[in-house]
């Protein structure tokens, strides 16, 4: 169990994809992570107390967000068992099925396919007036600010240190959501101590981060910098082997070979954004982002030889009604809850760089006992945080 990667004190980093409702799949994962922390460590045992930095995007923004946020009792307002009871519950009144017409703005020109009213009135309700630098554990959540044409990253460190960055959990969930085409921009004003406003023009993270694993490490890398910046020796801030990293995907339709370049090739700007109810730009994107990051940081924690310490679990097996972000009928709900609990017994995989495709990892076992093993490696360093 204990290897020369599993030793001392280390960064422990949650990090959970974008991909709207399938945030299912990565919430049927955590749900089974927790339950073996719980026989490990007792009944109240929950995700927040073992992960030192938990980063989300979009939907896994909004996941992270329920597992840090404290309820009066100061322990997390959700369970991750209940998070897919959250989603078959909601996601059908965020993406209501049964429109008629897509949402038509002032202008007469078709607006957003949903009027995200219903998201903002349920995190309202959630989350009231909690803010960043409340959450639970330190939380990683990213954005994009259109008017500035960059990322806002919002996170627990910055929100303790710059009363700006401090902003309602309920605004930043709704501006990592905000899918284009689908779910309307957010804005949103926060004052500094001195009373100055800043305000904030946001869509969704993942058209900058779909998967926030990179951006956690980053956050684990300057903590350390930070820790060491007063001493002399040389140090290697983004060691692997200071590090447990768990990245959940939400799912992605590679087999299915959804695009191709003879069709592509007469598209114009309408239908890179739209065909056949699919979104070619938005997928590409999302899909993109995720992959490149997984590579980059497979390739770290194998140059150190300490890859058993990062361990992504993604299914790009999705099909049909499972593979959009938004189909949000019972039957699709549960069939992706479903997937969820099939990946569980599939092979722990990693992405081949040429192919892009995830590929078996032989002798490695399934997820369901990687994720086990995480586990116990979690509760070890839970402990050692304790006993100092």
């Amino acid at each position: 169990m204990v290897s020369s990667c599993t030793q001392g004190r280390m960064a422990t980093v949650l990090s959970i994809d974008g991909g709207g409702i399938r945030g299912i799949i990565p919430g049927t994962l955590l749900a089974f992570l927790e339950s073996n922390l719980q026989e490990l460590d007792g009944a109240n045992a929950r995700i927040a107390d073992y992960f030192d930095i938990i980063a989300g995007t979009s939907t896994g923004g909004l996941v992270t967000s329920m597992l840090t946020a404290p309820n009066k009792d100061n322990r997390p307002i959700y369970a991750a068992k209940d998070i897919n009871n959250f989603y078959l519950e909601h996601c059908p009144k965020i993406f209501p099925q049964n429109s008629a017409k897509p949402n038509t703005s002032v202008s007469g020109a078709t607006g957003p396919k949903y009027d995200g009213k219903y998201l903002r009135s349920l995190t309202d309700e959630l989350l009231g007036d909690l803010t960043l630098k409340q959450t639970l554990t330190n939380v990683v959540i990213p954005t994009f600010d259109i008017k500035l044409l960059q990322p806002i990253i919002f996170s627990t460190k910055d929100a303790r240190t710059n009363v700006a960055k401090n902003a309602r959990l309920s605004d930043v969930c709704i501006g990592t959501s905000a899918a284009p085409t689908y779910l309307p921009a957010h804005y949103f004003e926060t004052r500094d101590s001195s009373g100055k406003t800043r305000s904030f023009n946001l869509i969704d993270g993942g058209v900058a981060a779909n998967n926030p694993t990179l951006m956690a490490i980053s956050q684990v890398t300057k903590e350390i910098i930070l820790m060491h910046n007063s001493q002399s020796e040389e140090i290697n801030p983004m060691d692997p082997k200071r590090m447990l990293v768990l990245s959940l995907g939400t799912g992605a339709p590679k087999l299915e070979e959804k695009y191709n370049a003879d069709t592509a090739s007469s598209w114009g700007p309408l239908e890179w954004l739209l065909d056949n109810g699919a979104t070619p730009l938005l997928d590409i994107y999302g899909h993109a982002s995720s992959d490149m990051v997984d590579i980059h940081v497979s390739t770290l924690f194998q140059s150190r030889r300490c890859q058993k310490n990062y361990l992504r679990i993604q299914d790009d097996t999705l099909t049909g009604d499972a593979s959009p972000v938004d189909i949000a009928t019972v039957e699709n709900l549960e069939r992706l809850e479903q997937i969820g609990k099939e990946l569980l017994e599939k092979p722990v995989s990693r992405v081949n760089l040429e192919t892009g495709k995830y590929e078996e990892l032989v002798g490695e076992g399934t997820n369901r006992g990687a994720l086990a093993q995480f586990a116990m490696l979690l509760s070890h360093q839970r402990k050692l945080r304790q006993a100092m």
